[in-house]
């Protein structure tokens, strides 16, 4: 009867050992799922807070670094051409500096000498 108890035993030992398997793959199984239900929520968290993630950031901020230096490059041309034309004539250095140009006086007369001088007067009737 030894043998026969034995193999009930064993037997009995393997019943629960398949059960204990069974309800590991059942937790196993179930942290899966809750792991993809946090995530789930983690993630409509972050779509209703509008956060951005690392790599779009990242992404932004490569623009953004881009477009300054590309600013800084054109500033500088701007300004060596600013001085460049400055150097090339006098009105445009008043132009860059802000001032008004004044047009050259008509055949060396002033406008008061204008004014002053009507011009010849209006022939007579000839006959």
């Amino acid at each position: 009867m030894s043998e026969t108890g034995g193999r009930k035993r064993g037997s009995f030992f393997d019943d629960l050992a398949g059960v204990a398997g069974g309800a590991f793959s059942a937790l196993a199984g179930a942290r899966t799922e809750m792991e993809a239900a946090v995530r789930a929520q983690i993630d409509a968290a972050v779509q209703r807070l509008e956060l951005v993630k690392r790599e779009d950031l990242d992404a932004a901020m490569e623009v953004a670094r881009r477009a300054r230096e590309a600013q800084e490059a054109l500033e500088a041309r701007v300004a060596a051409l600013e001085a460049k034309l400055a150097a090339l004539t006098p009105a445009a250095s008043a132009m860059a500096a802000g001032e008004a140009i004044q047009p050259p006086e008509a055949a060396g007369t002033t406008a008061a000498a204008a004014a002053a001088d009507p011009g010849p007067p209006p022939e007579a009737g000839r006959g």
